[in-house]
This record gives structure tokens, sequence and C-alpha cells, in this order.
């Protein structure tokens, strides 16, 4: 079989989820749908966050960079998958899809750390309220995102500057709606042992340590709460934890699934669907998971469309 380098590959053709057009033309639609969804749900959320001062704490604060991750995440993704459907050119340039693998994989480290920093200002706020201001302080919180960012940039430059000295076969069809590491790694004809043991190290290592921190603040949490007498005070400590949780449940899944698994596992059927998954869905549902079961940010809602009927009025 001819070989040739990464240098001789001036574009890849990303092939999406299926050829059928009466099902491409669904597809659309449904993209559309939750993009549109997406960038008003994680924007409104930054928007109210930032508008109302009451929701200016340490919960939201990392909630309101988690929704400009997600809103980020989309934009990496779905813009060029609506492209690819909408024309018969799937071209992506070699540049354009390892730089989209670059930014993906750099917010997908993001939002592993920023989602167990999450963890821990419940953790602290329920364990030791008494202590929370000064624990959870502005200088904290930011140096928390900026650790995230940290950790992201780093997996992210290292896993891509490993996947650029691959050489491919003959094809260069990526049977994906995106340039994820498995469907590329699948195409090399490369020997992957190496980049495939860093990825395992690097994605393991930043999954493992996020998964520890979330695994002792909640079994912390949960001890806490079972002390409170009130049954009151035992759902309302629950709730401020059980939208956290079943947003990490399908995040950190479908990520474990994807990044941590050997390739002689990859089956192209399962990892499209773990993958639309961690970019598609959990971007758009993350807002709502986070504003449907929280009352404050609902009556932040309310508070501001009152001052705009207010504001209205006076005029």
């Amino acid at each position: 079989m001819y070989r040739r380098n990464n240098t001789d590959v001036p574009y890849f053709i990303l092939m999406g989820l299926t050829d059928a057009e009466d099902i491409q033309l669904v597809l659309l639609v449904l993209f559309l749908l939750i993009y549109l969804v997406t960038v008003l749900g994680n924007a409104g959320m930054i928007m109210v966050i930032r508008l109302d001062a009451q929701l200016h704490t340490p919960m939201y604060f990392f909630l309101s960079h988690l929704s400009f991750i997600d809103l980020s995440y989309s934009n990496v993704v779905i813009p060029k998958t609506i492209g690819n459907i909408l024309t018969s050119n799937k071209k992506i340039s070699y540049v354009n899809c390892f730089t989209q693998m670059y930014f993906f994989i750099f917010l997908a480290g993001i939002e592993c750390f920023l989602l167990s920093s999450m963890a821990y200002d419940r953790y602290v706020a329920i364990c030791n309220p008494l202590h929370y201001p000064v624990v959870m302080s502005t200088r904290r919180c930011w140096s928390l995102v900026f650790g995230s960012c940290v950790v992201g940039f780093i997996d992210s430059l290292v896993t891509v500057l490993g996947m650029t000295k691959l050489d491919f076969c003959d094809s260069n069809v990526i049977h994906h709606f995106f340039c994820d590491l498995s469907p590329i790694l699948a195409l090399s004809c490369s020997d992957i042992q190496d980049i495939e043991l860093t990825v395992f190290i690097l994605a393991g290592s930043t999954l493992i340590v996020s998964l520890i921190t979330l695994s002792v603040s909640y079994v912390s949490i949960l001890s806490s709460i079972l002390k409170i007498n009130s049954a009151s005070g035992k759902r309302k400590a629950f709730s401020t934890c059980a939208s956290h949780l079943m947003a990490v449940t399908i995040f950190y899944s479908t990520m474990i699934f994807t990044y941590l698994r050997p390739s002689t596992s990859y089956s192209l059927g399962k990892d499209q669907v773990a993958s639309l998954f961690y970019a598609v869905v959990t971007p758009m549902l993350n807002p709502f998971i986070y504003s449907v079961r929280n009352k404050e940010v609902k009556n932040a809602v309310l508070r501001l469309l009152q001052k705009r009927e207010g504001s209205r009025h006076l005029k």
C-alpha cells in the first residue's frame, strides 16, 4: 500500500454521520436546532450571571465559565458539521483539521477541571460553610480557572504535536463528523502505540485526578447531608448537587468510553454516538440542567425581566 507522510496530505474528507440524503436533511435541521439552543442557552446563562449581582458568587462564577466553554465547544464542532451537510464539499484542510482537534482537546481539559472545581466549591459550601468566604476567595476561584486552562493547554499541545507526526495511507477519508482522535488514529499507517500511550496518560491523568476530586467531594457532601436533621434541609442540599452530578455523569462516561479504551476496541458507530453526547448534546443540556432545577437562576431571570419591564414603563 502506498504510504505518504502528513506533509503530503493537504486535506481530509469528513464523511459525517451518514451518506443517506433523507437522513442528512433530518440531521441538518437537528444540528441547526441544537446549535441555536446551545448558543441561546449558554449565552443567556452568562448574561444572567453577569447582570444579576446576587449571582456573583463562586458557584456561579464557575458556572459562567462552564457556559463559555460549552459555547466554545459548539463553535468548534457544529458550524463545520452544518457546512458539510449543506454543501457537497466535505473537505477540511490538514491545518484546520488539527486546529479543530487542538481546540476541542483544550476545551475538554478545561471542562474536566472546571467540573471538579465546582464539586470542590459545593464541598466547602456544605461541609465547611463558616470558612466558605475565605476558602473560596476571588483569588482562589481565578487560580482554579487558570489552572484548568493550563492543564487543557498542555494536554492539547502535547497530543496534537504527537498526532502531526503520523503517516497516512491511500485514504484521507475520516469517517466522523469532526476531527476527533480515534478516527484519525484509525486512518493512520504509522505505529500508533506511542501516541496512544501519550493520549492514555494525558487523558487518563486528567480524568482520574478530576474524578478523584469529584468523588472525594461528593462522598464528603453526602456524609454531611445525611447528618442534617430536617427533611427540608436535606432536600435543599441535595438539590444544589443533583444537577451537577447529572452533568458530570453524562460528560465523564462518554469521555472515558472514547479516550480510555484501546484502539482494538474502536467501533465507528459507538464512537460517533459517544462523540455526539460530549461534543454536541452535553453543551446544549448543561444550561438547562443548571437552571431548570435552580431557583436562584429562575429568580434572577424574573428580576431581570421585571427590571426591564419597569424601565420600559418609565420611558
